[in-house]
């Protein structure tokens, strides 16, 4: 006998899948009727390549104001940039958004070594990088994001956390940290009605991976590596951050979410 499910879960369903796999001429199509995310202002750190420069196109084709927050402004974006190095600066500038809807930290590192070649300023380096960095920003849009009653936040981190990688000890530590950031702040702030969940990938086709995916043979090679038998696309992401972003996913929170080509938790025969 075939099993029912409730028509909420099944409607979840469909747009999970229509929304990672629906593409179109390279861009994923994404109707207005399924995301709530028309004026709403969202910040994106590291918008000027990769995940977060699809993230941006995607909310700006969703009716969202984009506000880009990077060493470089995105080309061919109408969106309001404002400089930032994760590393160097402040985030004081940040402090002048007077609301937001929406909070994204895309940036990040692959700093792949053996552990004996790790010295302590490349942990320092990814930890700055990755969470202080993170914790910076968030601590200076706080304000803006508590005068939404729909505010969330999404972060990154990857799914060599979830799942021991050889090589992966100081970008591994530093995400881990993101995910604990991302918990605790998802119950600190839950009284603020302020959402905060992670999404973790596997490799992903971005400007940063590019020396992992350098030649077919080693692409072909990262393919193998996943249960799908692909890398992931930057459009892959930005799908499930534009959702978790939106007021569909206002009971979603303090979530690690892997989009990892089934890495994270499957073992095929």
């Amino acid at each position: 006998m075939r099993q029912k499910y409730p028509l909420k879960y099944t409607q979840w369903l469909i747009f999970i899948t229509f929304s990672l796999h629906c593409c179109y001429s390279g861009n994923i199509i994404l109707h207005k009727f399924m995301l709530n995310l028309q004026d709403k202002s969202i910040l994106i750190v590291g918008a000027s390549s990769g995940i977060g420069y699809e993230l941006a196109q995607t909310l700006i084709k969703q009716g969202a104001k984009v506000i880009s927050a990077s060493r470089t402004s995105p080309q061919g974006l109408d969106v309001q940039h404002i400089s930032f190095d994760a590393l160097s600066d402040s985030g004081s500038e940040l402090a002048n958004i007077t609301q937001l809807d929406g909070l994204v930290y895309c940036v990040g590192s692959i700093n792949l070594k053996p552990f004996s070649r790790l010295s302590q300023d490349d942990f320092l380096k990814d930890f700055q990088l990755n969470l202080l960095g993170a914790v910076k920003v968030i601590q200076n849009t706080l304000n803006a994001l508590k005068k939404s009653e729909t505010s969330s936040i999404v972060l990154f981190s990857t799914v060599a956390v979830a799942v021991g990688m050889g090589f992966h000890a100081s970008v591994a530590s530093a995400k881990g940290a993101v995910e604990g950031l991302a918990k605790s702040l998802a119950a600190e702030f839950a009284v603020n009605k302020i959402r905060v969940n992670v999404i973790a990938p596997s490799l992903t086709d971005t400007p940063l991976a590019k020396n992992l995916l350098s030649s077919p043979e080693k692409r072909e090679a990262s393919a193998k590596r996943h249960p799908i038998s692909r890398v992931g696309s930057p459009q892959d992401m930005a799908s499930l951050a534009a959702f978790l972003l939106s007021s569909e996913a206002s009971w979603i929170t303090g979530q690690i979410i892997g989009i990892d080509g089934g890495m994270g938790s499957l073992k095929p025969l």
